[in-house]
């Protein structure tokens, strides 16, 4: 079991500089991860998933706001303490599961080779190639070249040699993107099989909500702000540090979006009224 990482995002704001004028990706997004629990982010293409997994891989800054990975912040760290944050505890598999491998490579290279950076810094990896593959049942890819794989067998390889150095914090970009129904349920076994038995921190960006299920918590990335949170199949909205509040995109047609709305506060919640421009019920 590994000591897992804590992540804080507090009012993380990112811009993409274009000529056309700057791209907003995330316009203050406020997350609170415990350390050693499973994540999914969800959200459609371009709501701002990627670029918070991209915060969290230490591959960039925020432009304004707090990221915070265990005693790192990541917005104000000095570059030798980002560049040891991702070589010692930060695992990002990218998507694609070809661009976390070597093709020519057998599957017990490729792992022994993902641990070549923890034997540079003096760590000895606890367990060995064989090992790791032999723990989540892959020994009879040992011998056999990841170009020779089918997609699933190349994506959970992936997976292994992504926690081969047994890092605090894993980072999956779409792990079952490509992949058929049944690879895809073999990959996220395999997920599941690493969070159980090593510990670590995970979060996965997948916009499969299958996926997202099999997790302990699911959030919900809207526009680049969090716009909510499953616990246990249950979806909730959730209240921003601002006092901002995503509704559920069902609820948007009964109150759509530049509606005004009467705020009632009640002994056991709130009630939120739709009005006209003089105040009373449409």
């Amino acid at each position: 079991m590994t000591a897992a990482l804590d992540v804080h995002l507090t009012g993380v704001v990112h811009l993409y500089p274009s000529p056309e004028g700057d791209v907003v990706a995330l316009r203050g997004v406020d997350l609170d991860i415990r350390a050693g629990e499973s994540v999914a982010l969800l959200g459609p293409s371009g709501a701002g998933k990627s670029t918070v997994l991209g915060l969290l891989a230490g591959e960039f800054r925020p432009s304004a706001g707090s990221v915070r990975i265990g005693d790192v912040d990541v917005a104000r760290g000095g570059s030798e303490a980002l560049a040891a944050l991702r070589s010692r505890d930060v695992s990002l598999v990218v998507q694609g599961a070809d661009a976390n491998l070597l093709p020519y490579a057998t599957g017990l290279q490729n792992v022994w080779f993902a641990q070549h950076g923890a034997r540079r810094r003096g760590q000895a990896p606890e367990k060995t190639a064989a090992e790791l593959l032999d723990l989540f049942g892959l020994g009879a890819l040992a011998d056999r070249p990841a170009d020779r794989l089918s997609s699933g067998e190349r994506q959970q390889l992936a997976l292994v040699a992504g926690v081969a150095s047994l890092p605090r914090l894993l980072l999956l970009d779409e792990p079952t993107s490509q992949l058929t129904d049944a690879e895809r349920d073999e990959m996220i076994d395999a997920v599941v099989a690493v969070h159980r038995t090593l510990g670590m921190t995970v979060i996965v960006v997948t916009h499969d909500t299958d996926v997202a299920a099999r997790l302990e918590r699911t959030v919900t990335i809207r526009d680049g702000r969090v716009g909510a949170e499953g616990r246990a199949g249950t979806e909730y909205a959730v209240v921003g540090r601002d006092g901002s509040v995503h509704l559920p995109p069902d609820v948007l047609g009964v109150l759509p979006p530049d509606s005004l709305v009467r705020v009632t506060r009640l002994d056991d919640g709130v009630e939120l009224r739709r009005v006209d421009e003089d105040g009373d019920a449409p």
